[in-house]
């Protein structure tokens, strides 16, 4: 940062390719759950600044020039966010929030610009935005905007991972366990059961313990609750497909 301990407004400058390919080059690698922060602004001044500001916090910084070099880099499977300029060449930050909000949706955003244009600043917040900064700005502001997304993208990878091992319970189910599940939850009884599937009371309980000991589900209550964080399929008993590749915190598949 600045002496003054801020960052200023970029003068904006496009990356050459010889840069380019030499920042792929020397990435550093991944440290294992350490969280990381994405940085992509076209000004590398401002790049450069964050990432030491960000590597003194403990954290890891990945910087890039454009959105597209942006997203040829892989998924983090740790808690990240990304500080993002509005103005950018090719696709600008605006069109980035929205590709990442589907893409990666544990990944919360914060925008930085040298802009002062209100409508900008709503649209991203409505979009999801945790803070919309307009440089220069002080380390501290920055800095709190980051620990706010991080804990974000903590609390979405935890759901993340509680609905995938849920859905790997699911998918362990046969079709007829998982039908017989989506109508108990749905609140039949055994015997209403068995005549919606033609088949016995006794093969109904039967099938019906099955799924308690696979779905590992202590309880009816808990089974229904499991039932509510799965994908409309597991409501209908329909066949189970592969385990989607990220999740959402209201439990939809982000493709």
């Amino acid at each position: 940062m600045t002496a003054a301990g801020a960052t200023g407004i970029p003068s904006g400058s496009l990356m050459s390719l010889a840069h380019i390919l030499g920042h792929q080059i020397e990435s550093r690698p991944r440290s294992h759950g350490i969280p990381i922060v994405f940085v992509v602004d076209d000004d590398i001044s401002v790049r450069e600044s964050l990432e030491g500001m960000i590597a003194c916090e403990g954290w890891q910084p990945e910087t890039f020039a454009s959105a597209q070099e942006f997203l040829a880099c892989p998924r983090a499977l740790v808690p990240s966010c990304l500080v993002l300029d509005i103005s950018l060449p090719g696709l600008n930050g605006l069109d980035l929030q929205k590709l990442v909000a589907v893409e990666r949706t544990d990944m919360p955003v914060i925008f930085i610009t040298g802009l002062i244009d209100v409508s900008m600043a709503v649209q991203a917040m409505k979009a999801g935005a945790v803070e919309f900064l307009t440089k220069p700005f002080g380390d501290a502001v920055l800095l709190s905007a980051i620990r706010q997304a991080l804990e974000r993208s903590r609390a979405a990878l935890g759901y993340q991972s509680q609905v995938r091992e849920l859905w790997n319970r699911y998918v362990s189910l046969t079709r007829r366990e998982r039908q017989v599940m989506a109508l108990v939850v749905a609140g039949l009884l055994n015997k209403q059961v068995g005549g919606e599937l033609g088949i016995s009371e006794i093969t109904v309980k039967a099938h019906r313990g099955q799924v308690m000991q696979k779905m590992k589900a202590g309880s009816f209550a808990e089974l229904v609750k499991m039932a509510a964080r799965l994908p409309v399929e597991a409501a209908t008993g329909e066949q189970a497909t592969p385990v989607p590749c990220s999740w959402s915190a209201s439990g939809q598949a982000a493709l």
